[in-house]
């Protein structure tokens, strides 16, 4: 199942919000562009999609200026009651073994975008989290926060001994990789900022813990309504609406392809094509349908040089921007923007 086609409860996003007030940033900013209202994030029965929870996140990046370790701080502050029943399930099992296995079996009703396993190695167990292709800050940030929340969760169940044995970022140059001083150590493991993926470990003998809030009598009732979750947040929209919020959206680097969009909701590009058949549609004038919009929105925001717009939509020149955009709205994207008066 693919985590674009399941929707998702607003506690993650309510969570961004109150790390943005502690930055002075106000929640209509954090929400810009996402088409989310503060009365949906205060509906406890209210489900929004990844996309609109990644818009928020890229607000929050580019405001506070993409700073390191931004993602840690956030998921360090995740624990089992931020995730209602899939936590209190978690919380409630037997062992610590049966509580990482119900997490990852359930991991579509948290705010993960990553793929996680559990792999034993010798004497250790790895948690692998194997991110999206997202532009490198929203990666960053994402698997940052959940590496960050599988830590904080494995300490609500393994209680105040339990320790890592390695926390390991993957590599990078850029200033985003690099982690601030009071993330360096975590749960008694120095973190490694130079390794080939995102893991973390600890010693396999913690999977036979046995939890004091084990109750096999709320772990049932837990998955039970776990199960009937998953259900109801599996996504109704169209295949159509996603590849619109892809291309429209400043989550992603580029304009979508049919691959990306394989790769995006785990479809063959045979099925995905008959998919937008008996929606009506086809996928490349769709696409440009919606590089028609953005380039639109985007050349009415007067702070944007065209060099940038025209990069962000793929095209190798500013001049060959121009002339797309021509086709498209009848003028260049100069007159354009001097008619809406934004310049």
């Amino acid at each position: 199942m693919s985590i674009w086609s399941i929707s998702r409860d607003p506690s993650g996003v309510r969570m961004l919000l109150d790390v943005g007030a502690e930055y002075g940033v106000n929640s209509a900013s954090l929400l810009q562009g996402s088409c989310l209202v503060m009365s949906q994030l205060e509906d406890p029965d209210a489900v929004i999609s990844g996309m609109q929870e990644l818009k928020v996140i890229a607000n929050l990046l580019r405001i506070l200026g993409h700073p390191p370790g931004l993602g840690l701080d956030v998921g360090l502050r995740c624990h089992f009651s931020s995730f209602g029943m899939w936590g209190y399930g978690i919380i409630s099992s037997s062992t610590l073994n049966e509580a990482v296995d119900k997490a990852l079996r359930y991991l579509d009703l948290t705010f993960a975008y990553s793929a996680i396993k559990k792999v034993i190695q010798g004497e250790e167990v790895l948690l692998t989290f194997s991110p999206p292709d997202l532009s490198p800050g929203l990666k960053r940030f994402v698997v940052e926060r959940e590496m960050g929340t599988a830590l904080a969760i494995l300490q609500d169940v393994g209680g105040a001994d339990f320790r890592l044995s390695g926390f390991h970022l993957q590599r990078g140059k850029r200033r985003i990789y690099t982690v601030p001083a009071k993330f360096q150590t975590l749960s008694g493991a120095r973190t490694n900022v130079d390794a080939a993926g995102y893991f973390l470990a600890f010693p396999v003998k913690w999977l036979a813990f046995k939890p004091p809030t084990a109750n096999p009598i709320t772990a049932t009732m837990c998955e039970r309504i776990c199960k009937q979750l998953l259900e109801r947040r599996r996504l109704s929209s169209h295949l159509s609406d996603l590849i619109k919020e892809y291309a429209t959206g400043a989550s992603f680097s580029g304009m979508p392809t049919l691959g990306a969009i394989c790769k995006l909701t785990n479809t063959s590009t045979r099925t995905l094509k008959r998919q937008l058949q008996r929606e009506g549609q086809s996928f490349r004038p769709l696409v440009a349908n919606a590089k028609s919009q953005l380039a639109a929105k985007l050349v009415l925001d007067a702070s944007q040089p065209m060099s940038e717009i025209s990069e962000r939509l793929g095209y190798s020149s500013p001049s060959c921007f121009s002339q797309a955009f021509k086709r498209w709205h009848g003028v260049s994207p100069s007159m354009f923007r001097k008619r809406a008066g934004n310049v």
